[in-house]
């Protein structure tokens, strides 16, 4: 197997926290041309409307996927992190339906779909490996929708921490209990439908019932059993393969 650059290596780690890969589907992976580029905070990636011919793989950074409405509001629908391929449905739509942004400084390597196509036809476990990234999104959007539109404030909050938690923890960006996570009130808002000063309560009370600690950008789970209870958390929706799971 010809070595895999550190960009290529993070798009193999995500893959293989949900599907098997062997020597043959790592070096087509590691094969796919890769064109980078840097956006800042706040910078959209893709945008709602166009017509993508490459799909993204998130390098570096924290990026969300979001729909506006008419008046001018964001809903945030997933958080994305390195390894990610956020918009690999690009492949099969013609046009954007969403956009992604980045939140943070965030460094991305774009893949043309042709590419992609190719390693997908010339390799079963590439083409099952991404199918199944797709299908999670799917998973994932599910989940959200149930806790925007079911759960109380302290329970919505909670479980995004913890969806951030394991995924992280998956890739290796989180330690044993602790993380990083570049949020700001108004963004934890967006993806939980609630307000910034609703937001600050909520995490305020997380913080009281010493759930979790914050320091700056680093956030600690203090007592992880009882934080999945709050958030009625069960981490199947990600599908995540049991090696990447404690």
């Amino acid at each position: 197997m010809s070595r895999i650059s550190v960009e290529h290596a993070k798009l193999i780690r995500q893959l293989e926290t949900i599907a098997p890969l062997d020597d043959d589907d790592r070096s087509a992976l590691a094969a796919l041309p890769l064109r980078l580029k840097v956006f800042g905070a706040d910078q959209d990636i893709v945008r709602e409307g166009e017509r993508a011919t490459e799909a993204c793989v998130i390098l570096d950074g924290f990026v969300c996927r979001y729909k506006m409405t008419a008046g001018g509001r964001r809903q945030i629908v997933s958080f994305h992190f390195p390894g990610d391929l956020p918009d690999l449905q690009s492949l099969a739509l013609e046009v954007m339906d969403h956009s992604l942004a980045a939140l943070t400084q965030t460094r991305v390597a774009f893949v043309a779909h042709d590419a992609i196509v190719r390693a997908v036809e010339a390799h079963s476990g590439v083409a099952a490996a991404l199918t199944k990234h797709a299908l999670i999104d799917g998973s994932i959007f599910r989940e959200w929708i149930a806790n925007v539109g079911q759960r109380p404030a302290l329970a919505r909050i909670a479980h995004v921490i913890c969806e951030c938690f394991v995924r992280m923890r998956a890739l290796g960006l989180a330690a044993d209990t602790s993380f990083e996570l570049p949020l700001t009130q108004a963004e934890i808002g967006d993806a939980t439908g609630l307000s910034n000063v609703h937001v600050n309560r909520t995490m305020q009370e997380l913080r009281r019932q010493g759930l979790i600690a914050i320091h700056g950008k680093t956030h600690s789970i203090l007592d992880w059993d009882q934080l999945q209870e709050t958030a009625d958390f069960r981490p199947s929706y990600l599908h995540l393969r049991p090696e990447f799971i404690s």
